[in-house]
């Protein structure tokens, strides 16, 4: 499928997100299961793609996911925090039987996926031995399920990493982050470079103390985008 290369999202000083390029954009939200454990991602409908948008990120705006100018009457600080370095630099190493994971906590929204009411992801790396296969499959499919990209995992200390075939797309979270895929570069505000991956989230609450990156912020600011 052909990507338009001129897509990149451009952070404003203070102000929105700019995505230009064509990328396409929908609403998703997290199906849980009769205990409240997130299970997996559901696509509610689709935003069809514009070749300019501009995305609300102070989490004011009345025509929420879109920006209206409510930043420059409230007061919005859009001060940029996130790291700069590589993932590969501040990731905590696991190292399990036939599989080794990866964490980096400073890219976490608590989106949950990582644990359940009986595992989670570290237990289940230490834990598993070479022929639990199904307690490894179960751990992969949490760690790709993961937003932010916090978690990542690969077969091998040296391998690359296995990570899910997504694309070129800016989701809306209910009540949540901007969830972006298939590596869309991000231009910060400042100037300073912000690691494109395959998949990420961004603050569009404003209360992040992450920003651009969304920290999980907007459940105890109890951000709504209804």
């Amino acid at each position: 499928m052909f990507e338009p290369p001129e897509a990149r999202i451009m952070v404003q000083p203070n102000g929105p997100y700019v995505v230009a390029g064509h990328v396409p954009m929908a609403r998703r939200t997290i199906e849980r299961s009769e205990h409240g454990e997130p299970l997996r991602w559901r696509t509610t409908s689709q935003v069809g793609p514009r070749r300019t948008v501009a995305l609300c990120r102070c989490g004011g705006s009345s025509n929420k996911p879109f920006c209206d100018g409510t930043h420059s009457r409230n007061g919005f600080d859009g001060t940029e925090s996130a790291a700069t370095n590589g993932y590969d630099d501040r990731a905590t190493v696991y190292e399990g039987a036939g599989v080794v994971v990866r964490d980096d906590r400073g890219l976490c929204e608590h989106a949950g996926f990582c644990s359940n009411r009986l595992s989670n992801v570290w237990d289940m790396v230490r834990q598993a031995g070479p022929d639990d296969s199904e307690v490894k499959a179960q751990m992969t499919a949490m760690i790709e399920h993961c937003p932010s990209g916090a978690l990542s995992y690969r077969m091998t200390p040296d391998g690359d990493d296995v990570e899910p075939e997504l694309l070129r797309e800016i989701a809306i979270v209910d009540d949540g982050p901007y969830f972006v895929t298939g590596g869309i570069p991000v231009d910060r505000a400042d100037g300073l470079m912000l690691e494109s991956r395959n998949r990420m989230t961004l603050c569009r609450c404003g209360a992040s103390s992450n920003k651009p990156l969304c920290d999980g912020s907007h459940k105890d600011a109890g951000f709504r985008d209804s």
